[in-house]
């Protein structure tokens, strides 16, 4: 397609836009195969009783994810987005049969593995290129049914899995669903996507006024004020998120809830997360980025905190639908907020670094959780992640300026 053809815009690009959209609702969905089952086998199946044992396979899927997005970003503008997004999904095409027939938990830690490196790959793809997709208008918005798409799936998945566990035993039928969408997403990107580098060089044309970042992986990861605040919110976020994966199905399980009433209560929160995000998302593209980013941390913190006195799914769900607030203010803010701050060129790239730091957090959050509950118990270290994620809060507030004021953006566009 020649330059003078490609245009910006969600409605000018809407049947690439919503594949891209259903696409990355099969990228969540392969994480929500995991989501309730893998501490329940950890310790049913393959008798693991250390909590740190036990979260080594979100360790391992998050350091794996974490490399793949500093690169993700690189290989994008050198191999293209469409082949990156195609190399994900034939990377997790082994997950699900290894999950169904794995006789160790070796083969569990190389499943995630290869999980970490499929989220790599394709979810910064499909960010991306709904980014290069939309243009500067609309990326909020773009990103927040991005988000939607993806983690209101892990959570429809992750409560179907504990579903069917809980009538057919938590081998092999639940992981079924994930042969489904793995091969399906495989087709549907080969056959169907279409690149979209054309249009970050027509953006280049025409949006072309943020200066170059000197250095694009220290301006980001903490150098540039706005730059490094988000990307310090992001590694808490993961880092909270990792603990919330990792062992609340654990608490839950000792104070005495079933695998069915887990289900629910980890599927809310993802599933608030992901359909918050349509509302969110939005409103990243109109209020300061700041102030969202500062109260949506500030909402998990003080969630989590709130976990360590709950006793009922009556609490646990409430502090979940809180939880999922929380994350769906920052998690499309988050993107946008790191486009805003980089020049289309520097986008991919500045994404992947950000991504790299974000999905680390899985690793720190997991290790820190692992050790906390080892030395001490589990609430302290729910308590302790909790207070982390409010100075992270603070740190927002007080180290990151608004770019643009709502007022000014609603003239500009409206």
């Amino acid at each position: 397609m020649s330059q003078e053809k490609i245009k910006l815009g969600l409605k000018e690009n809407w049947k690439q836009f919503w594949l891209l959209v259903f696409i990355n609702a099969l990228v969540g969905g392969m994480i929500g195969l995991e989501r309730t089952l893998l501490p329940e086998i950890a310790e049913k199946e393959f008798h693991l009783s250390s909590t740190s044992i036990i979260l080594s396979f979100i360790i391992l899927f998050g350091l794996f994810k974490a490399i793949t997005n500093y690169f993700a970003g690189t290989l994008a503008n050198k191999f293209g987005r469409k082949k990156l997004l195609l190399y994900g999904w034939i990377i997790g095409i082994p997950v699900p049969f290894i999950l169904i027939y794995a006789n160790n938990w070796n083969w569990i830690l190389f499943a995630n593995i290869l999980l970490g490196i499929n989220q790599g790959l394709t979810w910064s793809s499909t960010v991306v290129m709904k980014m290069d997709l939309v243009g500067e208008k609309q990326r909020g918005f773009a990103m927040g049914l991005n988000e939607f798409a993806g983690y209101g799936t892990l959570g429809l998945v992750a409560y179907a899995t504990s579903v069917i566990a809980d009538n057919y035993g938590v081998r092999p039928y639940p992981f079924y669903i994930g042969i489904v969408i793995v091969i399906l997403g495989t087709l549907l990107t080969w056959f169907f996507v279409k690149d979209t580098t054309g249009h970050v060089k027509k953006e280049t044309e025409i949006n072309n006024t943020i200066p170059l970042l000197k250095n694009t992986f220290t301006e980001t990861s903490w150098l540039n004020k706005n730059l490094g605040s988000v990307t310090q919110a992001g590694l808490i976020n993961n880092l909270n998120d990792a603990m919330i994966w990792g062992i609340i199905p654990i608490l839950l399980a000792q104070r005495g809830f079933g695998i069915a009433n887990i289900g629910i209560i980890t599927a809310t929160y993802p599933i608030v997360w992901g359909l918050g995000q349509l509302i969110t998302g939005k409103l990243s593209d109109i209020y300061c980025k700041r102030d969202l980013l500062f109260w949506g941390m500030l909402l998990q913190g003080l969630a989590i905190v709130c976990l360590v006195f709950s006793t009922s799914i009556f609490h646990f769900v409430t502090i979940s639908v809180l939880l999922g607030i929380g994350t769906a203010i920052v998690y499309p803010t988050f993107l946008s907020s790191i486009a805003e701050n980089t020049n289309p060129e520097q986008r991919a790239k500045s994404i992947g670094v950000f991504r790299f730091w974000r999905d680390f957090g899985y690793v720190i959050g997991a290790i820190l959780t692992g050790v906390l509950t080892n030395i001490f118990n589990i609430e302290f270290s729910i308590g302790f992640i909790g207070v982390l994620t409010i100075i992270s809060a603070t740190i927002i507030i007080y180290r990151m300026s608004c770019k643009i004021t709502s007022k000014r953006l609603l003239k500009k566009y409206f």
